[in-house]
């Protein structure tokens, strides 16, 4: 009996170190920077103003400080000649979503919106979509460069 504790013990131990050692498949860190090229942008209720290419720099802080293993504070610079800060991401699957709160000068409020497939293993983000809802909502698409390429 007392052996097979021992051997019980022993495979339990080789599994638990097995499990927690580092492995090039696991989760990487979104945190760093991202550069965002807008294009093919289309503004106006009906879609009808077409609107120029923008360059934009997505800071993002991966500390799951809102409830999802990857999720946290987010910046983007560049927007209307500054910096959007204010806003926070989470990683949902294969997903990345972004959102700011976005005010005027009238005291309107609208949203900015990021969404796009994510890389977890990889902290890469894919092509996706950016939109500004409220207002004059515009949507366009939304090509993300490497990480810390900003």
């Amino acid at each position: 009996m007392l052996r097979n504790i021992s051997k019980l013990m022993a495979t339990a131990l080789a599994i638990l170190a097995f499990a927690l050692t580092s492995s090039a498949a696991k989760a990487q860190s979104f945190t760093g920077n991202y550069p965002v090229l807008e294009t093919q942008v289309k503004a106006g209720v009906g879609g009808t103003i077409k609107g120029a290419n923008q360059n934009f720099c997505l800071v993002l802080t991966d500390d799951g400080g809102f409830g999802r293993l990857h999720s946290g504070t987010a910046t983007l610079e560049g927007f209307d000649g500054g910096s959007l800060t204010g806003g926070e991401f989470y990683v949902i699957g294969n997903n990345i979503f972004v959102n700011f709160v976005v005010g005027s000068s009238t005291g309107e409020a609208s949203g900015l919106v990021i969404f796009a497939p994510a890389n977890a293993s990889k902290g890469a983000i894919g092509t996706g979509i950016l939109g500004l809802t409220g207002g004059v909502p515009s949507s366009g698409l939304a090509t993300f460069g490497v990480k810390n390429g900003c």
